[in-house]
């Protein structure tokens, strides 16, 4: 399924995507998209749910991100080889890992809103996962099994404040607004293997990174399972998983947003984002 949360920001109703691409409401059958809600068992019986029957939505109304109550929001960074050669680092041997802050996550849709000052902004265009059940020391093997589904993101940077405020990267990341995420969630059995996905971000039509998920360095499974070495992964947390290359810090020049821009990002079956820069 294509699970997706509509309507004003912090009022949103859970609703999920039809065959025919129309948006569906499930506020009759779940309160909202919360934690909970991505364990299996619910996500199954969701599965069995006749979305022909659910009341229509209208298709122009606003898009929240697909899962509410998220409780941590974790990242990695110079997951793609050519992204970490052009941000002047070497492969990473593990994962980098940082955190952004829950209060940075928006829809897909809203606005990117600059902080006061801001004269580096850059994007990141990512694959994102929402566990599904609560992860500790899990293996590889084992660990998509731990994933309740998949989205697009987009990660959002402000590179003064992540690389040159003291070297703490979520710094530069937590800004409000700057986690867009959606515009749905396909659940985990819609999608077995994400290392296939295409993903892409314009700037102001220009494309400016494209890429495939099987160029990441580090897998979602092997994300799954080095996060859970060191942390426990709850139901409902949002990891996402780096970026390729194009980012506007390693452009010669560097390139940075101007209030204004318009970014459009998708990624096959994860859908699309827009963002005007404010």
């Amino acid at each position: 399924m294509k699970l997706l949360r509509y309507g004003p920001a912090g009022l949103e109703l859970p609703g999920a995507l039809d065959a025919q691409g129309n948006i569906r409401d499930l506020s009759l059958l779940v309160p909202d998209f919360t934690p909970e809600w991505m364990a299996p068992e619910k996500l199954a019986a969701l599965a069995a749910v006749d979305l022909q029957r659910m009341p229509l939505v209208d298709k122009g109304v606003r898009l929240g991100a697909p899962v509410a109550g998220t409780r941590q929001f974790v990242a990695i960074g110079l997951n793609y080889r050519k992204h970490a050669e052009e941000s002047g680092h070497e492969i990473p041997k593990e994962p980098v890992v940082f955190t952004k802050a829950i209060t940075s996550i928006s829809g897909p849709n809203d606005d990117v809103l600059l902080p006061e000052g801001s004269v580096a902004g850059d994007w990141e265009v990512e694959l994102g996962f929402v566990m599904g059940r609560s992860a500790s020391k899990v293996s590889v093997a084992d660990a998509l099994g731990y994933v309740a589904g998949y989205c697009l993101a987009n990660d959002v940077s402000e590179r003064d404040w992540q690389i040159k405020r003291n070297g703490q990267w979520g710094k530069g990341k937590s800004f409000p607004s700057f986690g867009p995420i959606g515009p749905w969630l396909v659940t985990a059995d819609e999608l077995p293997d994400p290392q296939t996905i295409p993903v892409e971000l314009k700037v102001n039509g220009v494309v400016k990174q494209s890429s495939n998920t099987n160029d990441m360095i580090f897998s979602v499974a092997e994300i799954v399972s080095y996060l859970s070495q060191f942390m426990t992964l709850l139901p409902g947390d949002l990891v996402i998983t780096g970026t390729p290359a194009g980012v506007g810090l390693g452009m010669k020049p560097p390139q940075h947003l101007q209030r204004g821009d318009v970014m459009t990002l998708s990624a096959g079956p994860l859908g699309s984002q827009t963002q005007q820069v404010r």
